[in-house]
């Protein structure tokens, strides 16, 4: 129920009972002072009467007496009754005298008699009604000789009273009227204030803290209102001041590049940063408040937390985390505390050492490669040496088959040093900015590229067929460029079967010119796909060695196209040949 009817109902009620104990105060003094009134004005009667028989005794008839109680009645509108000392009615207004029972017994008339005046009140069986008498004695020589009582029907009362009781109601009614729409009055005022608090403070519980109260002029309310305000205004600041806190700290935590896992002390997750969800293919939203074994599934991981947690200090731990690829993890972790210095959980930072261990993979298989891929000419180029310097009768035709074996062997390392070379000048060009390009039409060095193999293809048979868009134009290093795609088809033409075809296409994809090698070779498997653009890696090592490569074209061709901001990528599966993609940023025509 609102305020208002409540308040409001609380005053009619008050109003109500004002009005009704008014009114019966009123009635009943009013009928007190009507029935004084008719008394006082009865006892008169009575005593005139009385007065006029005294000096008649002892020698009045009855019928003298019962004329003037007629008479007297009539002309004063009340029954008057006179009342022999033995009870006998010797005469009565209203009634004949000789049918009316002794009346030594009526209180009043036995009062009378006793020299008082009788007053009482009481239902008449003559008149069947209620009356009120009024006796007095008629006293003559000292001695009460007769006893004269005036009466009257209450009902005259009433009647009287009626016309007061008409207009005390209506004034009570106008008078609760009015008092209710005053009532009315004052509730609102007092109940609207409130009620906006109310409205007022339900709004900043819902989360509107710019709601505030409008202030009146003065009184209570106005002081309620200015005290909501003031603390509305203190509770945004605190929020807003909390807020900033909290979104500046969900900034750094989402800036870290590490990745930041917190745990409470019953290993549920409290929060962590999109790197940390990243690596453990979690969604943030959703692993927040569930526990570590429930979110995450690894052993080590849990194990390493609630180690932490027990120790109450600092650790550190080295996992993989198998998903959607082996990442390679190191664990540094804390314990939170309070600023009571009670345990909070624990703080765990997970630095992803999966790029540092494969560059270290990738390092460590490039000294292994590039010392293997020395080795054998520098192994061969020795034994030659040493053949021909302590031979004293070698043969001509073994003379000569030595110098040809250490020339291509000196070739080897001479193609190996100049792929390195051009490596590291690709590398250092692109990373000090300073490598030219200028528009070219695409078809233009494709058909340069192409034909620069065209004798290795026309030995196996090989189809080298372009399909290009004559309006493709490029920003580019020409010579890069053609380096890159030279490779691919080298690559194409030496892993192919004779009598296929390699197909070499140029097309516009999304703002990017696209150029594909397709062959129809033996093909590369999944597992080597990755690393086939690292230098000396190769798929099948006897046969590329076989085929004369250096181990560096793939890594030439990569570093090419990362040099035009382009990306280069393959598309194989074992028997099926393979389709290198180059992705260039596109010029205009």
């Amino acid at each position: 129920m609102r305020l208002l009817w409540r308040v409001y109902g609380c005053f009619v009620l008050c109003i109500l009972v004002a009005v009704a104990v008014t009114t019966w105060y009123a009635d009943r003094t009013l009928r007190q002072f009507h029935e004084e009134q008719v008394a006082g004005d009865l006892l008169i009667r009575a005593r005139v009467l009385a007065n006029e028989l005294a000096p008649l005794f002892p020698g009045v008839s009855s019928a003298e007496i019962d004329r003037r109680c007629k008479e007297l009645g009539r002309l004063a509108g009340s029954r008057e009754t006179v009342v022999l000392p033995d009870g006998r009615v010797a005469g009565d207004s209203d009634d004949s005298p000789a049918g009316m029972e002794n009346h030594r017994g009526r209180p009043e008339i036995a009062a009378a008699m006793g020299g008082r005046v009788g007053r009482a009140v009481r239902f008449s069986d003559t008149s069947r009604r209620y009356m009120l008498y009024m006796a007095v004695p008629v006293v003559s020589a000292d001695s009460v000789v007769a006893v004269v009582r005036s009466s009257v029907a209450l009902s005259v009362i009433d009647k009287t009273l009626e016309a007061v009781y008409r207009h005390i109601a209506y004034g009570g009614i106008a008078m609760a009227l009015l008092s209710a729409a005053l009532a009315f009055y004052l509730s609102r005022r007092i109940s609207r204030p409130l009620e906006e608090v109310g409205r007022v403070a339900a709004r900043l519980a819902g989360g509107d803290l710019d709601a505030r109260v409008p202030v009146a002029e003065s009184g209570e309310a106005a002081t309620l209102a200015r005290t909501l305000n003031r603390m509305a205004t203190q509770l945004k600041e605190r929020v807003d001041t909390l807020s900033r806190q909290g979104s500046e700290q969900r900034a750094v935590l989402a800036s870290i590049a590490e990745g930041v896992l917190a745990v409470d002390l019953h290993e549920r997750i409290i929060d962590l940063n999109q790197s940390a969800a990243l690596l453990l293919d979690l969604v943030p939203g959703q692993a927040r408040g569930r526990s570590i074994q429930e979110t995450v599934r690894n052993v080590d991981l849990q194990k390493f937390i609630r180690a932490t947690l027990q120790s109450g200090g600092s650790g550190e731990a080295d996992i993989t985390l198998h998903g959607a690829g082996e990442h390679h993890i190191h664990l540094h972790g804390t314990t939170m505390s309070d600023a009571d210095g009670s345990k909070l959980g624990v703080l765990v930072v997970l630095n992803d050492l999966t790029r540092l261990k494969r560059l270290e993979t990738v390092r460590r298989d490039f000294v292994a490669n590039v010392s293997h891929e020395l080795k054998t000419p520098i192994t061969t180029l020795k034994g030659c040496v040493e053949t021909l310097s302590g031979a004293t009768d070698l043969r001509k035709e073994d003379s000569e088959r030595f110098i040809g074996m250490m020339r291509r062997h000196i070739d080897r390392l001479d193609a190996i040093v100049e792929d390195l070379l051009i490596l590291s000048r690709i590398e250092h060009d692109t990373g000090h900015g300073q490598v030219p390009v200028e528009p070219r039409a695409v078809c233009d060095f494709l058909r340069e590229a192409i034909q620069a193999f065209a004798a290795a293809a026309e030995a196996k048979r090989i189809a080298v067929n372009l399909e290009c868009q004559g309006d493709l134009i490029a920003p580019m290093n020409a010579a890069l460029l053609e380096h890159a795609v030279g490779n691919l088809i080298d690559n194409a033409i030496k892993y192919s079967e004779p009598g296929t075809k390699v197909v070499v296409a140029a097309l516009p994809v999304d703002g990017w010119i696209e150029i594909r090698v397709t062959d129809q070779g033996s093909g590369i498997e999944k597992k080597h796909q990755e690393r086939i653009f690292e230098r000396f890696y190769r798929v099948d090592t006897a046969r590329s060695r076989g085929l004369g490569g250096t181990g560096l074209g793939l890594a030439i061709a990569r570093h090419s196209v990362l040099a035009h901001h382009g990306t280069v990528t393959v598309e194989s599966s074992p028997g099926h040949g393979s389709t290198f993609r180059i992705r260039i940023p596109a010029g205009h025509a």
